[in-house]
């Protein structure tokens, strides 16, 4: 099959070829109408590459380090949910491929896998935990003892989800895990999303977080995490410079721009719009990392260019773990590879250290959607 799928759009439409529906439409859906979903990706094409000739670009290097830990690439694997729905090996395919690559994997707090079993079949994977702040505390900071000691290098907190975004497609199929797979890293049914009693006629998965995630959570709850953790804190989903500018007052390690796959709030910007005030607010205090649409080499080049100090990506992952399982990942990741280092070269740029904002300019003659 790899033969026939050369792009990450390939890979798409061969997994919705694939996937049940309600699969699908779980993973590739966004709020409302959908519109910060579109503009996620089309929003790359408002800023034009201006690259540099004659600069010897025989050799380039592209490797990295994020939060200290170093990796081939500035790509890396965003937290996805209940990845056994795509391919029964799940979370521990995708950390295998990553592995292979030599990239960075964020877990979900919602994985179908556990925090073990994904360390176990990748040991030397740079591995980082995504949390969500439950109402329960104490399971809370389970998790981050888990991840700890299963040797995770940092935890992720995701910030935008006091709810769950409107997500119609999901409403329609009255979304819910197929009956064989539970979130692995709860004990409970009703915290694993596993409830034979149901979620009722709504997204089961809208009505899970309003059962379960702490609606009440505060910049306060940064610093108690800190307390909690001597792994780095990265906060995930903030999109403006007032916010980014807290988060320093916190004391966090990094800040991830993101809109959380456009799943949250429909109306907010594009992650690649959103990148140059936050870059520009914390002042190369902490690392800046964004996720959201990046489904090409030129994407992540236009990132690294407004300042990301790598890009996590989500759905492109999904779609290759539908088609051909860590088979289909590690290709994925090998292609936004060789798309990158074919940009980097194109632009004049040796290394990573030599990407930045010379080397865009932005054109609103480019439609938004």
């Amino acid at each position: 099959m790899s033969d026939s799928l050369v792009c990450v759009s390939d890979y798409e439409r061969q997994a919705q070829r694939l996937l049940p529906k309600s699969v699908f439409d779980y993973y590739f859906s966004g709020a409302d109408e959908q519109q910060t979903l579109r503009d996620n990706v089309a929003a790359f094409a408002r800023w034009c590459i201006y690259p540099r000739v004659l600069r010897d670009v025989s050799t380039v290097d592209m490797s990295t380090t994020v939060l200290g830990q170093r990796v081939s690439m500035p790509i890396c694997v965003a937290a996805t949910a209940m990845q056994r729905m795509a391919h029964p090996d799940g979370e521990t395919a995708t950390a295998r491929a990553c592995l292979s690559c030599d990239t960075g994997m964020m877990l979900s707090s919602w994985a179908t896998s556990t925090i073990e079993e994904v360390a176990e079949a990748a040991p030397g994977a740079v591995r980082w935990m995504q949390l969500y702040i439950y109402k329960d505390r104490a399971l809370t900071q389970s998790l981050v003892r888990r991840a700890e000691k299963a040797g995770y290098k940092g935890i992720f907190v995701t910030v935008d989800t006091p709810y769950l975004g409107r997500r119609r497609d999901d409403v329609r199929n009255r979304f819910k895990l197929p009956s064989h797979l539970r979130m692995a890293n709860f004990e409970t049914p009703d915290l694993a999303f596993s409830s034979k009693e149901g979620y009722g006629e709504d997204s089961g998965l809208s009505v899970y977080v309003t059962q379960a995630i702490d609606a009440t959570v505060k910049w306060d709850d940064i610093a108690w995490l800190k307390r909690m953790t001597s792994l780095p804190v990265v906060v995930k989903g903030v999109l403006t410079a007032e916010d980014a500018k807290e988060a320093l007052k916190y004391g966090v390690d990094g800040i991830l721009v993101s809109n959380h796959g456009a799943r949250q709030l429909d109306g907010v910007p594009a992650t690649i719009d959103a990148l140059p005030e936050v870059v520009e607010a914390v002042e190369g205090k902490v690392e800046v990392f964004m996720d959201g649409g990046v489904r090409k080499g030129t994407d992540v080049l236009k990132a690294l260019a407004l300042g990301a100090k790598a890009v996590f990506v989500g759905r492109p992952v999904l779609w290759a773990l539908a088609c051909e399982g860590d088979k289909g990942v590690s290709n994925v990741l090998q292609l936004l590879c060789e798309e990158l280092h074919l940009a980097l070269a194109l632009t004049g740029c040796r290394s990573l250290k030599e990407v930045n904002r010379s080397l865009l300019r932005r054109s609103e003659l480019i439609s938004r959607f």
